[in-house]
């Protein structure tokens, strides 16, 4: 059983940036964020493997999110600059327990994880 707590949404004006967090409990092997704005799918933002640190990234964050992990605390972290108002969506960190075979690159799938935690509202406002 793993469980994931997000943090560090809120509203922010276009332009600056954020630090999401999303603390696990229990063994993960990918760590995964991702946003669902209202009336829109889910969609996969970034992940990170837990082992090999290997990253993904969806184009529309490329060169301005970066995810990282501290393995000390059990924390992933979504750092998301340059900020726009079409980032603006509840965030939610995922876990993926699978062991996979490296080099893995995290699944932007949102059936390959397995434990979601609860989200976090990221308002960018123009």
């Amino acid at each position: 059983q793993v469980q994931l707590v997000e943090s560090g949404g809120g509203l922010v004006q276009a332009g600056v940036s954020l630090r999401l967090s999303c603390a696990a409990s229990g063994r993960t092997f990918t760590v995964g964020w991702f946003r669902q704005a209202p009336g829109k799918e889910r969609d996969f933002v970034s992940g990170i493997n837990w082992r090999g640190g290997r990253t993904n990234y969806a184009d529309s964050v490329k060169g301005r999110f970066t995810i990282s992990r501290d393995k000390a605390k059990n924390t992933v972290y979504l750092q998301m600059n340059s900020l726009k108002p079409e980032d603006t969506a509840v965030y939610y960190c995922a876990a993926d327990v699978a062991y996979h075979s490296e080099p893995y690159y995290p699944d932007h799938r949102t059936a390959m994880y397995d434990y979601w935690g609860q989200g976090t509202q990221v308002t960018v406002s123009s």
